[in-house]
């Protein structure tokens, strides 16, 4: 029997950057979780344990923390290009790096209808995220950049129905055409490879467009099923936005279930429900253009999309 090292890759997970700015007395603040990680050449630390081309993890760290100072966070797609480019030229083994960011939001605290310069209070409209895989360095570089939001729950208390489903003598659900409609939102976005090599995209600029977009399509929709409308929020973003060759959805149904009121006489007209947490629908789908370059290392370790 013949055996060899397969797939590898290794960093550090889940450094929490904080950054502020003081330039002013309005103060600016980036929340981050940035993980790294670097895969390439690397057989010998496996096979025999010679760590002479492993870049520490605690390096990796170090670097993350550094690099906000000395490099800013004006994007966290910018930040996060950077990083892997560092990480690649400073690694001879590494033939790829991974870096991953979210960003949590924070708002100014409202004082006398205005917003405060240093107080905060944590946002709760999703989790902001990027993960960045370039390949090489100098003319053999290939840099993709996959961006979204995570934990973005939304709900339409009508316009959404579900009826004419396949039924066997397994199913109990009713159709209807009044329904609560309502996920917490996993959505990713590849950007094209091409506009991201040229350096055409405004990352912040993009990520508040799209967003809006999601939650207007959403809204506007008319739901015959969840389905139809991650297709619609995902074909509204690849007409308006030219940068992003496709867009992925994880979407669990977040049921709400009318509660039978007629025991104790009461009318019960889609007024009063009981929210469940599980086991709920999972919905997933992929939004591409036809013509969208191919995603080569993109979605490296990526889970939780089909």
């Amino acid at each position: 029997m013949t055996v060899r090292l397969g797939a590898n890759q290794y960093g550090k997970a889940e450094n929490r950057v904080f950054r502020v700015y003081r330039d002013s007395a309005r103060h600016q603040i980036r929340d981050l979780n940035v993980s790294t990680s670097l895969r390439g050449r690397f057989e010998d630390a496996h096979t025999v344990g010679d760590q002479q081309d492993v870049l520490p993890t605690d390096t990796q760290k170090n670097t993350c923390f550094a690099f906000a100072k000395e490099k800013g966070v004006r994007s966290i797609e910018e930040y996060a290009l950077t990083l892997a480019d560092h990480f690649i030229a400073a690694t001879p083994a590494a033939d790829g790096a991974r870096v991953e960011v979210e960003e949590y939001s924070w708002d100014r605290i409202a004082v006398d209808g205005a917003g405060h310069d240093h107080a905060f209070v944590r946002g709760g409209s999703g989790v902001r995220s990027t993960v960045v895989n370039v390949d090489g360095s100098g003319q053999d570089r290939t840099a993709h950049v996959v961006s979204g939001i995570h934990d973005l729950t939304v709900l339409k208390s009508t316009g959404s129905e579900f009826q004419g489903f396949l039924k066997d003598r397994y199913t109990t659900l009713q159709e209807t055409d009044d329904r609560i409609l309502a996920t917490s939102l996993v959505a990713r976005w590849r950007y094209d490879s091409s506009y991201v090599g040229r350096g055409e995209i405004d990352w912040d600029k993009s990520f508040d467009a799209i967003k809006a977009l999601l939650l207007q399509r959403f809204a506007e929709i008319h739901s015959l099923a969840l389905q139809q409308t991650l297709y619609g929020m995902g074909e509204a973003v690849l007409e308006q936005h030219p940068e992003v060759a496709e867009i992925r959805f994880s979407a669990p149904n977040k049921h709400h279930f009318l509660v039978d009121l007629s025991p104790f006489g009461l009318d019960n007209r889609n007024e009063v429900f009981v929210a469940a947490d599980r086991p709920y629908g999972l919905i997933e789908a992929t939004v591409l253009r036809e013509d969208a370059p191919e995603p080569g290392s993109a979605w490296h370790a990526v889970p939780g999309f089909c």
